[in-house]
């Protein structure tokens, strides 16, 4: 097999931790023996092994003079957990293949130093696109400070949210509401209008979605801008009061990697407005409301003109049942690694 091959392995063996590692980076790795074997592993919820210590334990004495494939450096830093670097090292491998470094600051650059300085032959940006597109969010936040920001929006064809008489309820079918709900699994945090808590009274809850693991927890932190009522179903939550990036910030340096945004229209219109939007995601129902009354996607003014207009690119088209997902991106938002 080739490079390619074996780090495409490595990708699938990651998605298997995308519920389990955050704030940890969901990482893969496969061991290729000298005899041809090949062992994989991938990153334990937080405080448990790493992708690379994992396929080493299972490789056992195999692993001496192996070739690992592994989607992020491995870590050289002591933690709740000892250096991968240290450990791959210790194990004797003969090559590591990378798919993209780690921009945090604590490795960056060192775990192939650390690999290198051993006589350990290091090969970086194999599949680095979809590496680096698995572990958007994660390579976003360590270099920002800021989690990546989705949001989440349903509408008719007609871009339309709700009724005239606030009845939205279902707008989407089944399939597509658990893809919203595999998203809120995968975010750190959910925020949510006080508007939206008195209207709805949301729970904000992961449902549709089953815990990969018995003991894994998929309820992001609640969110909510404004004050929720003392008996709203969405307590315990955060409350803020003040500018955007400002929480942007603290959830950031709480560790949240991924906050979903879902609404209502004004909540969606402030990130919007002030660009903190780092990927759209739009459900579109086969329905029409057919007219100006029904509530729109965002409040509040829009562009003046056809020139003022936001643009972004779509990403991604899917069906879900007798819907469609629309994954729109900002024009600027890939990663260095993605526009290689």
């Amino acid at each position: 097999m080739s490079d390619q091959a074996y780090m495409r392995l490595a990708l699938d063996a990651a998605a298997t931790s995308r519920l389990l590692s955050p704030p940890n980076p969901w990482v893969g790795a496969v061991l290729v023996s000298p005899d041809g074997k090949h062992f994989t592993g991938s990153t334990r919820p937080p405080g448990g092994n790493h992708a690379e210590i994992e396929a080493l334990q299972a490789a056992g004495d195999r692993a001496r003079g192996a070739t690992v494939f592994t989607t992020l450096e491995p870590c050289s830093h002591h933690g709740r957990t000892d250096p991968c670097a240290d450990a791959l090292v210790e194990a004797g491998v003969a090559r590591v293949v990378l798919g993209v470094t780690d921009p945090d600051t604590q490795v960056a650059g060192l775990g192939i130093e650390r690999l290198r300085a051993a006589g350990i032959q290091v090969d970086v940006g194999v599949e680095a696109q979809a590496v680096a597109h698995q572990l958007r969010p994660y390579l976003h936040h360590r270099r920002t400070g800021r989690p990546w920001v989705v949001l989440k929006l349903a509408a008719s064809l007609d871009g339309r949210t709700a009724a005239p008489d606030g009845s939205s309820q279902w707008i989407t079918g089944p399939e597509a509401r658990a893809d919203a709900h595999r998203i809120r699994a995968e975010s750190g945090a959910i925020v949510v209008g006080a508007g939206t808590v008195r209207a709805d009274d949301p729970a904000l809850t992961v449902r549709h979605i089953e815990a990969p693991e018995p003991g894994i927890d998929l309820d992001p932190v609640r969110v909510v801008l404004g004050s929720a009522p003392a008996n709203a179903r969405v307590r315990p939550a955060i409350e803020h009061d003040g500018p955007l990036p400002d929480l942007l910030d603290r959830l950031g340096a709480d560790g949240v990697v991924q906050v979903m945004v879902e609404g209502g229209a004004g909540v969606a219109a402030s990130f919007h407005g002030q660009a903190l939007v780092d990927q759209y995601v739009l459900y579109f129902a086969p329905v029409l409301f057919g007219g100006h009354d029904a509530r729109g996607l965002f409040s509040g003014l829009g562009a003046p003109t056809i020139d003022e207009v936001w643009r972004g690119r779509i990403e991604t088209t899917s069906q879900l049942g007798g819907d469609l997902r629309v994954d729109l991106l900002p024009e600027d938002c890939r990663l260095p690694e993605e526009r290689s």
